[in-house]
């Protein structure tokens, strides 16, 4: 369904994952400076970074997908300029982001009371 060589967009200010196809369209001209319907991936995350949206348009209307982590939380890409709103991905990026691989774990939950060693 996504074709190789598709451009991928990062909008890297969070956004409200409620958010559907109109609305993120319209973020993807304000924010990356693109038609929606240029044929490019747009990736979307929400505020705790746990959850993504991509929008795509395949030539026969809009895609809309979307992951959340269970218990991990998704590693953003940053750009080298503050002023950034939006960086490009490579596919091997994307699914690198998307296998989990660059993942930030949370660490783990106490459990008990903590026993001092002297």
């Amino acid at each position: 369904m996504i074709p190789s060589g598709v451009e991928i967009y990062v909008g890297l200010v969070p956004i409200d994952l409620r958010w559907g196809f109109d609305r993120l369209a319209g973020l993807v001209e304000e924010q990356i400076g693109r038609a929606a319907r240029s044929g490019a991936l747009f990736v979307f995350f929400g505020k705790r970074k746990t959850a993504i949206k991509i929008l795509f348009a395949d030539g026969t209307g809009m895609c809309l997908f979307y992951k959340r982590l269970d218990r991990h939380v998704f590693r953003v890409p940053e750009s080298s300029r503050a002023d950034c709103t939006s960086i490009e991905l490579s596919e091997r990026e994307l699914d690198d982001l998307l296998d989990g691989i660059e993942l930030e774990r949370e660490p783990p939950p106490r459990r008990g009371r903590r026993v001092r060693v002297h």
